[in-house]
């Protein structure tokens, strides 16, 4: 791990993957410092504007010449190649390089960190636990893995010494961070492209947990029975707090009881944090959601109703459908699901097929590849298959836009149309709505 670098001496970053919801959010930190700010990613997206809007300069290709003869440090995200172009040219030139969880960790050193971990839930709880701390008027500098509607940014500049950072597990990349605070919504199999199993995921939360200092507090679910080993854990001597067992009748704006427990956990650090519970519930009562978690969009011109959700795991699409069947009772649901990842569909191909029970109709898009070569043993058609199997009516679709010509062609104010998947199956929702721009 890098400790040496001093960001207050870099003038010239450069971005691998800038688009990334995380590698984002630290550029705009760069921004706000008047640092000068470039990079590169593999399409446009609603991030990229919002970064170009703040005075970035991003390319849409990778090469050698992007890198500005100025730069003076190169941050990269851990899903890139090692022989990505830029990558190489800056280990040519000499330019000091780092990884983004290693930029983490060097913001997270001096201050007192909040990290949010799990393998689900921890988008909304980091954005729940910020607009607490921004109520109650602790200014935190907030990273967050989506854009938080309140903010209308994954990064809130704050002036403070608190820093709230959602902490992911692949590669183990958050033991970069150094907390104070740490919650684990959960710990489920997920990242088996790189964890060999249930227990090496554990190891790489146990080693997180170890890093709390005995004054230090871990708040999470006690009851969890995959998070035995850590709570157990002779080396993990810090105060454990039992969020679940809050009694708090939350009403909530976001549905769902997965929401519920999130906003638990966020009240747990309120409670740490000296925020007095009242204030709390009305912060997380207000709170009113992220970028692609269960966000409505609005409508089809033949009155559907349209969300869009970044559910890719098994417990993840159960948690969101279950909270839109909860919302909506009587209407007919219907799934666009688009798999990430070859290894993630073909090592829970079962899980996935049992996902989607008391849906309408479920389609399900070409596999997002991602960082993953094609792996011709796994496809939309095969889990579209094992679906039907599990007696759901299920079909792929290859294009987007067939997608969307059978959308608007057979679904109408009976149904709400919900688009799910970490790839770019939002485009979908967006094309059909009405007043799109597309």
């Amino acid at each position: 791990m890098i400790s040496a670098l001093d960001f207050k001496k870099v003038n010239n970053i450069h971005f691998i993957g800038i688009g990334g919801i995380g590698m984002s959010a630290v550029a705009q930190l760069f921004l706000s410092q008047d640092k000068k700010v470039s990079g590169s990613d593999t399409g446009a997206s609603k991030v990229t504007e919002l970064l170009e809007s703040k005075g970035a300069k991003i390319y849409f290709t990778q090469q050698e010449k992007n890198i500005d003869p100025d730069v003076d440090l190169v941050v990269y995200t851990i899903a890139i190649d090692v022989e990505n172009p830029e990558l190489k040219e800056a280990k040519r030139r000499k330019i000091p390089i780092i990884t983004y969880p290693e930029t983490l960790g060097l913001i997270s050193k001096d201050k007192f960190t909040i990290a949010v971990s799990g393998t689900h839930g921890k988008t909304t709880t980091t954005a729940m636990i910020a607009k607490v701390m921004i109520d109650a008027g602790l200014d935190p500098t907030v990273i967050a893995g989506s854009l938080m509607s309140e903010y209308g940014s994954n990064f809130v500049g704050g002036k403070s010494n608190f820093f709230l950072v959602e902490a992911c597990e692949y590669k183990r990349s958050f033991l970069n961070i150094n907390p104070n605070i740490l919650v684990i919504t959960n710990i489920d199999n997920d990242h088996l492209d790189y964890y060999k199993d249930l227990a090496d995921i554990q190891s790489a939360f146990a080693e997180l947990s170890e890093k709390l200092k005995p004054a230090d507090f871990l708040i999470c679910n006690m009851s969890h029975s995959n998070l035995r080993p850590i709570i157990e854990d002779p080396k993990v001597e810090c105060n454990i707090l039992d969020y679940p067992s809050l009694e708090v009748d939350f009403n909530l704006k976001v549905p769902g009881k997965h929401n519920v427990e999130n906003a638990k956990a966020s009240l747990s650090i309120a409670t740490v944090l000296g925020i007095k519970d009242k204030k709390a519930i009305k912060s997380l009562e207000d709170f009113s959601g992220t970028w692609r978690r269960l966000e409505a969009l609005g409508k089809t011109k033949n009155g559907a109703l349209l969300y869009d959700d970044y559910g890719h795991h098994p417990t993840e699409i159960k948690a969101s459908l279950s909270a839109l069947r909860e919302k909506f009772p009587k209407k007919k649901i219907v799934v666009i699901f688009q798999p990430h990842l070859y290894s993630r569909t073909k090592l829970l191909l079962k899980e996935f097929s049992e996902s989607f029970g008391g849906m309408s109709e479920v389609i399900i898009a070409p596999i997002y590849a991602a960082r993953e070569m094609d792996d011709k043993s796994i496809s939309a058609e095969i889990l579209a298959g094992e679906i039907k199997k599990a007696g759901v009516s299920a079909k792929s679709i290859e294009s987007f836009e067939d997608i969307s010509k059978y959308l608007v062609s057979n679904f109408d104010s009976e149904h709400i149309i919900v688009t799910m998947g970490a790839g770019d199956i939002y485009k979908v929702a967006e094309k059909i709505k009405v007043g799109s721009r597309n």
